[in-house]
């Protein structure tokens, strides 16, 4: 009876594990989709799938943690998730909408953007175990990570439709902004974990009514007020060097009195 009970129990999937992998997978249907979008010529949707890919990808991990349903299977479909609708999906639409009219080197773009999407996704795989990660433990990232990578790369996209100025297309401006945007994933930079970031409670009325105004901008002024915000987080990036320049810094400082603290070793 016991044997049989346990069996059952191997068996089953918790219905609470179910969830989140679902919100993974509607974001893999949405960065697809936006590839269908941009092969019939419609940008303003194909953008669109990207930016709810990247709304249900940071649902995904806080419904996890709210029914305790991580698993390894759901880490793993999350990465397959992101290098489909952050990697290959922009890299296409980027390519069918600017790049291929330089068709060499807008395609080797493309997929260096693709390729880079997933390296830098392995790399954080590969170190998530890792307890000596200097960037993590101070609270930053490593690079850029893929979904905003995704939103740097489409940037002259969302230009482009905010003021229909055909120089935004230019496979010229285009060509090098991608390639920009698939090193900045992969680079040592050390970037803002915006999850680790805590307001102070004297600004949290504040922070509420920023985040009404921009909700408030993104329903009225979609691709304008998406461009200033990618503008603004390329902005960041520059301080969250010089941050963590700082941390590192103390860290070293602190690190110099404990090392001459210690007892000479025996003889």
């Amino acid at each position: 009876m016991a044997l049989g009970r346990r069996a059952r129990i191997e068996r089953g999937i918790p219905l609470r594990a179910v969830a989140p992998n679902a919100v993974t997978a509607a974001a893999l249907c949405s960065g697809l989709t936006g590839i269908r979008f941009a092969i019939a010529g419609d940008w303003e949707r194909a953008a669109l799938m990207i930016l709810i890919a990247a709304v249900l990808d940071a649902m995904d991990g806080s419904v996890a943690r709210m029914v305790r349903g991580e698993s390894k299977f759901g880490a793993e479909l999350d990465s397959l998730s992101d290098a489909i609708s952050f990697g290959v999906s922009p890299a296409l639409i980027m390519y069918l909408w600017a790049l291929m009219a330089a068709p060499k080197i807008g395609w080797i773009v493309a997929l260096l953007y693709a390729v880079f999407t997933a390296l830098r996704l392995a790399r954080f795989n590969a170190r998530i175990d890792i307890a000596d990660q200097p960037h993590k433990s101070a609270g930053f990232l490593t690079g850029v990570p893929a979904p905003a990578g995704a939103g740097i790369a489409m940037l002259p996209l969302y230009l482009w439709i905010a003021t229909g100025e055909e120089v935004f297309r230019s496979p010229w401006l285009v060509t090098p902004w991608v390639a920009l945007a698939a090193f900045l994933m992969i680079s040592s930079l050390a970037t803002y974990s915006w999850s680790s970031l805590k307001l102070r409670r004297t600004i949290r009325f504040e922070a509420i009514v920023v985040v009404v105004i921009l909700a408030a901008a993104l329903l009225n002024a979609p691709w304008q007020t998406l461009s200033i915000v990618t503008l603004a987080y390329l902005a960041t990036i520059p301080l969250s060097v010089r941050s963590y320049g700082k941390v590192k810094r103390l860290r070293a400082r602190s690190a110099v009195p404990q090392a001459n603290s210690d007892p000479p070793a025996a003889a």
